[in-house]
């Protein structure tokens, strides 16, 4: 089924795309939540009239996505925890950890644009991926420090 999506997508497509989608993951989710509408020519007409308006709208955010990725780039999160001799921690610190110290810093991002594969177990140095925009992904960089 071909729907127009009214919201920004992971994995799908961005506000204003025409997207080809299973049936009932259109019927059943999408339409229902307002995150589309069906293709239909009437809709079609519509968002052709809007598309301007979207394109400014995700010109502005990407500008603010990249002015972001500067700000967090520049900063280095340190983390003290308990740990054992051999480096490994007593715990760990998970992305709603980083998300809390980036708040306490005065950036607002949402705990499930850290990309952290698992949780860092180990003292030492990370490099985390924070998607902050589709096309704009800031490194974050990680400090792991025993507790003194």
């Amino acid at each position: 089924m071909k729907i127009i999506l009214q919201q920004d997508i992971h994995d799908l497509g961005l506000e204003g795309d025409t997207v080809e989608v299973a049936d009932g993951y259109a019927r059943n989710y999408l339409i229902p939540k307002g995150l589309a509408l069906e293709a239909t020519p009437k809709n079609l007409k519509m968002m052709e009239q809007k598309r301007r308006k979207i394109e400014a709208k995700r010109l502005r955010a990407k500008e603010e996505a990249e002015a972001l990725k500067k700000k967090m780039e520049e900063l280095v999160l340190l983390f003290r925890h308990k740990a054992g001799e051999e480096g490994k921690l007593y715990g760990s610190v998970t992305a709603m950890d980083i998300a809390s110290a980036l708040e306490e810093k005065g950036i607002v991002v949402d705990r499930r644009k850290i990309v952290l594969d698992q949780p860092i177990k180990n003292l030492g140095d990370f490099d985390v991926a924070v998607r902050i925009y589709p096309e704009v992904t800031a490194t974050l960089r990680v400090t792991v420090a025993p507790e003194e």
